[in-house]
């Protein structure tokens, strides 16, 4: 099992890679330029903005700036504020080294911004991934067991529905109905659940979830439930289950000792992927509810060009997504004994 976690480890880092290259040449390819964030005051001369241009390595072709983003570039002292005192840009290790350099716009390390929003990110993705799975599992399983039922039916019905309905529309319904309306629930913001404050109240704290969790967790659920009806059926038609039948066992028995554990195989493997790509599709949803997560500060990033804070996101996310169906392929080896990793 370790030699197995290593090695994939291992072939990730290719992986790894070619995603910040894609990711690096895309935003170079995008319309905008970061120095006109940096020098957006009458007081910057040109000189000053051509000297920082050369001195951020902005001047060299994409290949050379993405090996300054890898092995690092100086620090960069410019009084482009006309302050008097000297602005810092720049890196100077590089991704290579664990640096992911400084934010153009908050002048501060890329890491430090992402650990910090890296919490309600997760405390926002992890309840959406729990709830659809605690909500889609039991649907999907009970359609199945009562297939062509008015149950199955609506549920079928119901999770096209979900799986069709954009999540920004959505999110604008419940806060104009929930919010504006009835006024039960807070508009926008978080209750960080991290911090240990002297009075913590897990009440309110589930006030400013429920909303964009239940929008989250839609999709989960409507794809979770329809993927194990799916798997269950098709397990029921197995030689083995009609033998478990025919040897006079009861339904009941047949479902839940012959019939789940095979069935929910498959499905346990899109946990991991699951939790790795809501990581970075929470953009919508933090930014309607004004989440303080990591998809906020994305798209803030794009906004303003700010080139290491975009690379420092999507290194996170990638790693975050790598993880994920790595802790999949060990959760289902642990589910299914006959599979080894090898």
């Amino acid at each position: 099992m370790n030699r197995y976690i290593l090695r994939r480890l291992v072939q990730a880092i290719p992986t790894l890679f070619g995603i910040t290259l894609l990711s690096f040449m895309l935003m170079l390819a995008t319309p905008g330029d970061p120095i006109t964030t940096i020098t957006f005051n009458p007081n910057s001369s040109p000189e000053a903005t051509a000297k920082l241009r050369r001195q951020l390595g902005l001047d060299q072709p994409p290949l050379v700036q993405y090996g300054y983003w890898l092995i690092g570039n100086d620090w960069v002292h410019i009084d482009v504020d006309g302050d008097g005192e000297g602005d810092v840009y720049g890196t100077r290790r590089g991704f290579l080294r664990g640096d992911l350099g400084q934010s153009i716009q908050y002048r501060r390390p890329v890491l430090d911004l992402i650990l910090e929003r890296v919490p309600a990110t997760l405390q926002l993705t992890f309840s959406g991934v729990l709830l659809g799975y605690l909500i889609g599992i039991p649907v999907g399983l009970f359609s199945a067991a009562k297939h062509r039922s008015w149950f199955d039916q609506g549920a079928r019905v119901l999770s096209v529905i979900g799986d069709a309905v954009p999540s920004f529309w959505l999110a604008l319904i419940l806060i104009i109905v929930f919010s504006v309306n009835l006024g039960w629930l807070p508009m926008s913001g978080m209750r960080d659940i991290t911090r240990m404050e002297a009075r913590f109240d897990l009440g309110e704290t589930i006030r400013y979830m429920i909303m964009p969790v239940s929008v989250l967790s839609l999709g989960i659920i409507a794809f979770i439930s329809r993927f194990t009806r799916t798997q269950v059926l098709e397990v029921m038609g197995q030689d083995y289950v009609r033998t478990a039948y025919a040897k006079g066992l009861s339904g009941r028995r047949v479902l839940w000792i012959h019939v789940i554990r095979n069935a929910l195989m498959p499905v346990a493997t899109f946990l991991g992927p699951t939790l790795g790509s809501l990581l970075g599709g929470a953009v919508i949803i933090e930014q309607v509810f004004s989440w303080p997560g990591m998809g906020r500060m994305i798209v803030d990033a794009v906004s303003q060009r700010d080139y290491p804070l975009i690379m420092g996101t999507v290194v996170i996310s990638a790693v975050l997504y790598i993880l994920g169906v790595l802790f999949s392929d060990v959760l289902y080896s642990l589910i299914d004994p006959r599979v080894r990793l090898q």
